[in-house]
């Protein structure tokens, strides 16, 4: 190709560059028997008294992941954390500054460490089943992950990051029925997770709470990794 060719080419291919690629996430919480999510008043006048996920701009210098990462931390103080890529959103007018493609991710998180990092607008934790509109796309955004959560929660114990480290059968089962949405049978439930054995009995009740002390319990990682692993091959 000439370099006259070439030049012509990228003249007409320029508007293909005007874009923006942006990370959603959609950081989900457990708290007084409810899924919740965090979400922050949007500060665009288009979406004035609505509410957003958290998110960014894309840095030049930054990975997408990098990305989804450093909004996490510089909200809420946390780093390791479960954290997946769902997929991108690319409505042509999703955002009222330009094309801006962004790419949704989902976090689970202990509620009870996370110190919000609040700024100008208001930062706060919504039951997920309140919650009816949002700006943006950003309750498409939500409706998609949480149906991601709901398989991953079937298949993977994920949803143990979303407890403390010690919890008991009711709060597990709590966890469970919030996420799915679903009432629960608590035999069945508690027959399916002993059989599975990820769980340790910490020998230890619950402390001053107004109904009978229930039993402790924490998640197994390691025999969960075990597992995981040879289930792999390796």
């Amino acid at each position: 190709m000439s370099a006259k060719n070439i030049n012509t080419h990228l003249i007409e291919i320029q508007d293909y560059f005007k874009a923006a690629i942006s990370v959603d996430c959609v950081i989900f919480g457990f708290d007084e028997n409810e899924l919740k999510v965090l979400l922050i008043e949007s500060d665009l006048k288009e979406f004035k008294g609505k509410w957003s996920l958290l998110g960014d701009i894309m840095h030049p210098d930054e990975d997408i992941e990098t990305a989804a990462y450093r909004v996490l931390r510089e909200r809420t103080g946390l780093e390791n954390v479960y954290m997946e890529q769902v997929q991108a959103f690319g409505g042509i007018n999703r955002h009222p500054a330009g094309r801006v493609i962004t790419i949704a991710y989902y976090s689970l998180v202990n509620i009870e460490h996370v110190e919000l990092k609040t700024h100008s607008n208001e930062l706060h934790w919504h039951a997920v089943k309140d919650i009816r509109q949002m700006a943006f796309d950003h309750r498409e955004i939500l409706a998609t992950c949480l149906e991601r959560l709901q398989r991953k929660v079937i298949d993977q114990p994920v949803g143990f990051n979303l407890l403390p480290r010690k919890f008991s059968l009711r709060e597990l089962q709590n966890l469970y029925e919030a996420i799915l949405d679903v009432k629960l049978d608590r035999r069945n439930f508690r027959k399916k997770f002993f059989a599975m054995d990820y769980l340790i009995d910490l020998n230890e009740e619950e402390q001053e709470v107004r109904h009978r002390p229930a039993k402790l319990y924490k998640f197994n990682q390691e025999k969960y990794n075990q597992r995981h692993k040879k289930s792999l091959g390796f």
